[in-house]
């Protein structure tokens, strides 16, 4: 029975009852008997528990529909209003439920192509400044090789100074380019630019163990890409964020599938940290995949877990046909 018709019913009721009471041979005096004063609460009391009832039930399930809808976040996908109600009202749900069906593909659809976007643009950066700067450089500190050879004594310390700072900025050019687009991923594969990752992070105060399990199902590019991001962000914020000086990178096969973990053991997020940039990124890249990303920082540290179904067809495979 629709909403409709449940209220109009019990509002017909009640006007019937009323009208036969008036119309019957049931009196009220004036003044009004005490038992004649029973009667008509004793009938409102039961015509408003009624209506409470009915209001209350055909109502519920909007209000589960107005918690579901200040809970949904597209970055946590799959979650939907339970389908239940009066016909209006889950006819409404079932729309709202499609709505978010749609708006979780485009927004996927339109993370794909941002991402893509993103990667391209750190490809053409990190080959520029390889290729323009790190060479401009190397020609830079061989000159002031030359020109120390020639020098006199006086002016030879000054010249090694330079040719110390044009190094080493030969060599930061040479890290962030690195970063930018990992090249050993694209020549070693994954395995090995993990390694290499946790190598980078391991410095005198973070130590970074890393447990990557061969054997694992075929990779797309795209599923490659992402598992790398996702563990260079989460160790980006344990060295920047979490105070903590052993971390762990775990890659393994699990089910039809595979998982990354990425454990520290410091000050974890914290309640009112809230989720920055880099965390949100991390769901973004795992919506592009279909894979599912949570945190726990409940005990000491955090937790950041990736989990990702390998299936052909998947995200994963459209974007990269897309490419």
């Amino acid at each position: 029975m629709s909403l409709f018709a449940r209220i109009f019913t019990l509002n017909a009721v009640g006007l019937t009852v009323a009208a036969a009471l008036l119309l019957g041979p049931v009196t009220v005096s004036t003044p009004v008997l005490p038992g004649e004063a029973l009667v008509v609460l004793g009938g409102l009391a039961v015509l408003l528990a009624v209506n409470v009832v009915v209001l209350r039930v055909g109502l519920a399930p909007l209000g589960r529909l107005g918690r579901a809808m200040a809970d949904a976040d597209l970055l946590r996908p799959g979650a939907r209003a339970v389908v239940s109600g009066p016909v209006e009202t889950a006819e409404l749900i079932t729309t709202y439920n499609a709505m978010l069906d749609r708006l979780e593909a485009e927004r996927a659809a339109s993370a794909g192509r941002a991402l893509s976007a993103q990667e391209r643009e750190r490809h053409r950066i990190a080959r520029e400044l390889h290729d323009e700067v790190g060479q401009t450089l190397t020609a830079v500190l061989l000159q002031l090789k030359r020109v120390a050879d020639r020098a006199p004594d006086e002016l030879r310390e000054e010249l090694g100074q330079a040719q110390e700072a044009t190094r080493s900025g030969l060599d930061e050019i040479r890290r962030i380019a690195r970063r930018l687009r990992p090249g050993v991923l694209d020549e070693l594969g994954l395995l090995s630019a993990l390694r290499s990752l946790a190598a980078e992070f391991t410095t005198h105060g973070l130590t970074v163990r890393h447990d990557l399990r061969t054997g694992l199902p075929p990779l797309t590019e795209e599923t490659e890409l992402v598992l790398y991001r996702v563990a260079q962000e989460a160790l980006t914020n344990t060295a920047r964020h979490a105070g903590a000086d052993r971390a762990e990178l775990r890659l393994r096969p699990v089910g039809d599938g595979v998982e990354l973990l990425v454990r520290d053991n410091g000050e974890g997020l914290g309640t009112a940290a809230g989720e920055g940039a880099g965390i949100r990124g991390m769901r973004e890249r795992a919506l592009l995949i279909g894979a599912r990303l949570s945190l726990d920082d409940e005990g000491p540290g955090t937790d950041v877990r990736l989990t990702v179904p390998v299936r052909p067809g998947g995200p994963a495979a459209a974007l990269g046909a897309e490419r």
